[in-house]
């Protein structure tokens, strides 16, 4: 591989502007956004315990859960303690092989989300669909085949897009305008030719993006073909419960995604980027344990017997 003269050194760093260009707003935004890292932590890691102490949520539905909490969890701790450091102090750099890292550990958790949204939506399709033979169908062996896809795809994106990056050359300005090593802004500080790593990164997006969307659209088209088709308004209305934490929790993580890097970049202002960024990399993992413990009974009860646990001691 042909990296610059530059990138070979131990001190070659990069600069993550961050949200530099509002210094009035640098304590308030570092209170902000470690709240929502603490409530993150505390969600994704409270939502995994709660699912493991519990019998009945020994589930696929709850297993499949469980692994989008870790991955969520994991996702925002590689990306949130940077920005919070970036925030508290005025040394914004970051080491060269550190960016990458964060890029690679960052695509992976990306990546694995997609189709774990997406493996979440086949497993509500069985479930309405065909609920007699669904815990034959989801079985142990299964539930394990559709939690490992995601998580080697997410790999194996990461590493062929971390490959490109490592082939270009970094010579002149190291300044990133944003607090994350993300693929635009590193291209961006490139003295070499990046189309070939542009491209790469846009067709594994889009095919992403398209092949978890096709899926998700399939098996919900089944599934509201199916509740439709129920005598009862009582059944249809606890069909869809069943679906409404986790089509809320695609529709936003979709819908963010899709803007950002499904649409021409000249159209993006780098505070959109910003923004969008702060959205999925920081909030999202924040929001979903919090979508799907609302209204779920059982998670309600299970907290509130070990809030009533730990409040013995």
């Amino acid at each position: 591989m042909l990296l610059a003269e530059g990138n070979q050194s131990s001190g070659f760093t990069f600069i993550l502007l961050g949200f530099s260009e509002y210094p009035d707003l640098q304590v308030p935004l570092f209170l902000v956004f470690l709240t929502i890292y603490t409530v993150t932590v505390l969600g994704n890691l409270g939502m995994i315990i709660i699912i493991r102490i519990n019998p009945k949520l020994h589930t696929p539905m709850y297993f499949f859960l469980s692994h989008l909490s870790f991955v969520d969890f994991c996702y925002s701790t590689t990306v949130t303690p940077k920005l919070l450091e970036n925030l508290a102090v005025e040394d914004r750099t970051i080491a060269f092989m550190g960016c990458i890292m964060q890029f690679f550990l960052a695509s992976i958790f990306v990546v694995a989300e997609t189709f774990m949204l997406a493996v979440m939506a086949y497993d509500r399709f069985v479930a309405v669909c065909n609920p007699l033979l669904y815990a034959v169908v989801m079985s142990p062996k299964l539930c394990v085949s559709l939690v490992s896809g995601p998580y080697a795809w997410g790999i194996i994106s990461s590493l062929t897009l971390t490959y490109f990056l490592l082939d270009l050359s970094f010579c002149g300005s190291h300044i990133m305008n944003n607090f994350v090593c993300e693929h635009s802004v590193i291209v961006s500080v490139s003295c070499s030719d990046p189309y070939i790593s542009q491209l790469l990164c846009f067709v594994i997006a889009i095919f992403n993006e398209v092949s978890s969307l096709i899926i998700i659209l399939t098996t919900y088209i089944f599934i509201f073909v199916t509740v439709m088709k129920m005598p009862s308004a009582g059944g249809r209305h606890k069909a869809f419960s069943t679906c409404v934490s986790h089509l809320t929790a695609i529709t936003i993580f979709h819908g963010t995604v899709l803007f950002l890097y499904c649409v021409p970049h000249s159209k993006n202002s780098w505070l959109t980027v910003k923004v969008g960024s702060v959205f999925y990399t920081v909030v999202i993992p924040m929001l979903n344990p919090l979508i799907y413990s609302l209204r779920n009974k059982d998670v309600e009860d299970t907290v509130r017997k070990l809030m009533n646990h730990l409040t013995k001691f």
